[in-house]
């Protein structure tokens, strides 16, 4: 098998682990490995093909990791909707006791608290948070 070959080949297999992870960070080393068959595909020697593809792979790497792609998002789970399906979701509150109050939500009694700046009233408010048991709701 060529050189160009093998390059080309060691790079399709980062490319497919590469969907298993999906952290982009093998990608970037496929692409290097990709240069380093077209360097071989163009005549160079095995050393050079081989600097080629630790270059670009190193370079590509690092672009990876300073762009917003090489950091995942630091969301806070607690404000997530995507991690808790509770925010955004709406509960009556009949009556509130030093800015707490309990309620019935999806089955089971939650201690709610407010958010700060909004004022205690009985009626319907929208859950902001959730703290373990502890719903924060807003104004809906």
């Amino acid at each position: 098998m060529a050189d160009w070959m093998g390059w080309l080949v060691t790079a399709g297999v980062l490319v497919i682990l590469e969907l298993f992870t999906g952290t982009f960070y093998l990608l970037m080393i496929a692409i290097g490995l990709a240069i380093g068959g077209i360097v071989a595909l163009a005549g160079a020697s095995t050393p050079a093909q081989a600097i080629a593809a630790a270059v670009v792979g190193v370079v590509a790497t690092g672009l990876l990791h300073r762009s917003r792609f090489g950091h995942p998002a630091k969301a806070d789970a607690q404000r997530d909707r995507n991690v808790n399906l509770d925010i955004g979701q709406r509960v009556t509150v009949p009556a509130w006791e030093h800015g707490r109050a309990r309620v019935m939500y999806r089955g089971a009694l939650w201690d709610v608290e407010l958010t700060p700046g909004v004022a205690p009233h009985a009626g319907e408010f929208r859950i902001v948070e959730v703290h373990g048991s502890r719903l924060v709701v807003a104004n809906p």
